[in-house]
């Protein structure tokens, strides 16, 4: 079973509408039962407190998130 198909069938997709970069924070807010905002903002929370993961982590999730 493919990556894309194994996170679309748990739901985990970059929506295409709400996007604001790459539709990753949407996508998982969305799967998790958060706004995107708020998973945005968690997102950035996490830049502040672990300096630099969230920005290796965002490109990995932007190619493997498969796009809805």
């Amino acid at each position: 079973m493919k990556v894309h198909d194994s996170l679309r069938a748990q739901g985990l997709v970059r929506p295409r509408n709400g996007r604001i970069i790459a539709g990753v924070c949407a996508g998982l807010g969305r799967r998790f039962g958060l706004d995107p905002w708020v998973a945005r903002v968690l997102f950035l929370v996490l830049l502040f407190v672990l300096p630099g993961s969230p920005l290796v982590v965002y490109p990995i999730l932007w190619i493997v998130m498969p796009s809805e």
